[in-house]
Order: C-alpha cells, then structure tokens, then sequence
C-alpha cells in the first residue's frame, strides 16, 4: 500500500480532452491520472459532463480506483459557496475523506487586450479561477485539517510576465497566488501545505488558441529550452502528485514553475 492509496484527490478542470492525435490534452486529467496510477480516488469536476463521463470511464477501467463526477460550474450568476460545499458534501458522503485539493479549473478570453476586455470577460477569468479556488479551498478545510492534507493551486506565467492579451487570466492567476501565501501562513499549523504550479504542457486549450489567436499565440509561446512542451501526465501531473507528498511536506507558499526552463526568474 503506498502512500496515495484509498486516499481522496479532488481535481477541478479534469475532464477529458483529446489533442489532435487523440493523446489526453488536458492538464486537470493528467493530474488525476497521476494520482489514479497511485491508487487515490478522485472527485473530478468541469462544466462538460461528456468529458467528465469520458474521464470517468477511462481512469477507472485503467487504474481500478473510483472517480466521482461533479458538473460544476463556479461563474458570475451562480451561488458558488453552495456550487462548492455541494461537490465537497458528495465528496465526503462517497469516500469520507478528503485528502488533496487540486484547483486546475479556469476560462478566459485570452488573446483579447485590456483595453478590447469587457467586464463579463473580466468576470469569466476571476470567477472561473479565482473564485473557484476560494470557495473550494474554503469548503475543504476542515477535511483537510483532519486528515493534514496539501492543496496546488494553479498560477501560470502569464501572471509572472505580463503575457500579451491575457489581462483577466493573469489577474485571476496572480489572484490565486496570493490567495495561496495567506493559506500557506494560516493553514501550516493545522499541517496543511499550500503551493502554487505554473504550467506550460502542450493541451487542446493551447493547440486551439493558436488557432483561433495566431497574433497572441505567436507573441506569448515560444518553445522552452528543453525542446517540447510539457506532458500533461508525466511532466505536470506527477509534479503535483509530488507535491502532495511526504517529500514535500515542509515545503508550502511557494511557486513552482513547470516551464521547461521558460519560467526563470529572479
């Protein structure tokens, strides 16, 4: 029995998305992958039921754990405390405990300049995020306090260096950063760590944004200096897993650039 095993992941943003050669392009499924293949269970959450579904059927005809789906949906008109307790209520009727907090969820209207973005972009990027990991961060506390749990959050570089086009993403993101520090100060001594991971892996997102935002996508992405752009299993995935690990314990508050050697900074 390792360490991961019988122990409970929640993962937002993890339906599956297939890349264009049908190989998994998405960070969320990744992440539960890497979890699924230590024998976690896990609560995957998303927007997009089929993808949800899809996940679901996958990770458990391969890994022989047990996957909960929740469509949910954390944006500008709903009532998102609820739309969180909800999917941490179900969490714990199904499995009893919760032991990891992954918030990977976010949308944005990338490619769109500050002066071009409109409020209901703005609140698509900060609800979708931000929010997102403040509710469920919130809801899952005192789950985590019992069982001395960690939390990753998502940032991303475009928070880090002002990305071109990406206003409201790398508000939400640095947002989250934040957020993060403040829970890695107060939460340490109930023995929960909270880090930050900013990714850069090849996913559908990203192979649709270059289609749909050539000029953005050509001012924004460069290949890394390791040559390829991260796997969204091996590469992210398994940093996370990581993370929540007893290797990683001491470690909390800190952000972790996945980049390849594109996120170097002082």
């Amino acid at each position: 029995m390792g360490f991961y095993s019988g122990k409970t992941a929640i993962v937002t943003g993890a339906g599956f998305a297939a890349l264009k050669d049908g190989s998994a392009g998405s960070i969320g499924y990744g992440i539960a992958t890497a979890f699924a293949k230590e024998g976690a269970n896990l609560v995957i959450t998303g927007r997009n039921e089929k993808k949800l579904d899809a996940a679901k059927e996958k990770l458990e005809s391969a890994y022989g754990i047990e996957v909960l789906i929740a469509q949910a949906d954390i944006n500008a008109s709903a009532d998102n405390k609820a739309v969180a307790q909800g999917v941490v209520n179900e969490a714990m009727a199904k499995f009893g405990r919760i032991d990891f907090l992954v918030n990977n969820a976010q949308a944005s209207a990338s490619g769109v300049t500050l002066a071009d973005h409109t409020p209901e972009q703005f609140d698509l990027a900060i609800y979708s995020g931000l929010y997102a990991a403040f509710y469920y961060m919130q809801a899952c506390y005192p789950h985590l306090k019992e069982t001395k749990g960690s939390v990753v959050n998502f940032a991303s570089g475009a928070g880090l260096f002002g990305n071109y086009g990406q206003c409201a993403y790398a508000a939400a993101k640095e947002g989250i950063r934040g957020l993060t520090r403040v829970a890695a100060t107060e939460w340490g001594p109930d023995g929960i760590n909270v880090n930050i991971v900013c990714p850069l892996a090849w996913t559908a997102a990203l192979e649709n944004f270059k289609e749909q935002y050539p000029e953005a996508y050509e001012a924004n992405v460069h290949m890394p200096p390791m040559g390829h752009y991260g796997n969204v299993e091996t590469e992210i995935g398994r940093a996370v897993l990581q993370l929540c690990g007893p290797d990683f314990k001491f470690m909390s508050g800190e952000t972790i650039t996945l980049e390849g050697g594109m996120g170097q900074r002082p």
